[in-house]
C-alpha cells in the first residue's frame, strides 16, 4: 500500500523525469552474432537463454561479449553445448510468455532467464508480476522440461547511472519487491536456482554499466556468465 501511495504521488515528477529519460537515454542496439550453434567438446549439454534486452546482450558489439558468449567461454572445454538465444529489447513477461506459445516442444537441460525491468517500468505491482512469472516457469516446464533453471533477479534499478531520483528511488522498490518473491518461488522449486545481478558488488570491483547507463557491460556480462556456467557446472 505504502510503495501504492509512492506511485500515486509521484505521478506528475515520474511522467516528466519518465519523458527525459526516453528523449536523453543512448538507445543502444542488440548485439550482432548467432542465436543458435552449437560449440564446445565433452558431455552434451542444451541451453535456451530466454528474456528481455540484458539477455540479448545490450551493452555491446558481439554476442562474444555477452551473457550468452561468457557462458559458453565458460563451458565450452567440459561440454559440447547446443544452444539457442530467445531474447529481445522491450520484452516483458507477457511478451515471453506469448514467445513460448510460439516455439516447438523440445527438451533443453538448462534454461537461463532474464526478464522484468520493462515490468518495473510499467509499474507492475510485485503481487501481479509473480503470478505472471509462475506462468512462465510453469510453461517453460511444460515445453522443454528442463534439468536446470537459472533465474535472474530484476537489476536494482534505483542504481541505474541512466535514472534520476525519484524515479530511480521507485523503479529500485518495485526491482526489490519483485525480487522478494521470485526469490520466494525459486527456493521452493526443485529444479531452479536464483541469481542476483548485483551491481554493488560491481561498483565495488570498479566496473561500469555500458554507455546508455542502463545495461550491462562486457565485464559485467562476463562475472553474471561466469556465475550462471558455475551453477550449471555444478549440477551436470
Amino acid at each position: 500500500m505504502l510503495l501504492k501511495a509512492a506511485t500515486i504521488a509521484l505521478i506528475p515528477a515520474l511522467v516528466i523525469q519518465g519523458s527525459r529519460v526516453k528523449k536523453n537515454t543512448l538507445r543502444l542496439p542488440e548485439p550482432e552474432g548467432a542465436r543458435k550453434g552449437k560449440i564446445g567438446t565433452g558431455k552434451k549439454l542444451s541451453l535456451l537463454i530466454l528474456g528481455d534486452s540484458a539477455a540479448a546482450g545490450v551493452g555491446v558489439e558481439h554476442q562474444d561479449d555477452a551473457l550468452l558468449g561468457a557462458i559458453l567461454h565458460e563451458l565450452k572445454n567440459d561440454f559440447q553445448v547446443e544452444w539457442k538465444l530467445q531474447a529481445k529489447t522491450g520484452d516483458t513477461t507477457s511478451n515471453v510468455l506469448r514467445t513460448l506459445d510460439q516455439m516447438e516442444v523440445q527438451h533443453y537441460d538448462v534454461i537461463v532467464t532474464s526478464v522484468g525491468v520493462n515490468d518495473v517500468t510499467r509499474l507492475m505491482s510485485a503481487e501481479v508480476w509473480i503470478q505472471k512469472q509462475q506462468q512462465l516457469y510453469s510453461k517453460i516446464q511444460q515445453k522443454f522440461s528442463p534439468k536446470l533453471v537459472i533465474a535472474a533477479g530484476v537489476p536494482p534499478m534505483n542504481m541505474f547511472p541512466a535514472l534520476p531520483n525519484p524515479l530511480a528511488w521507485l523503479f529500485g522498490q518495485y526491482a526489490k519487491q519483485m525480487n522478494l518473491q521470485l526469490e520466494k518461488f525459486v527456493n521452493q522449486q526443485v529444479n531452479m536456482q536464483w541469481i542476483e545481478y548485483d551491481i554493488e558488488k560491481y561498483r565495488a570491483m570498479n566496473l561500469q554499466m555500458a554507455a546508455d547507463g542502463f545495461h550491462p557491460s562486457k565485464e559485467v556480462y562476463t562475472l553474471w556468465g561466469q556465475e550462471v556456467a558455475g551453477k550449471i557446472q555444478k549440477a551436470f
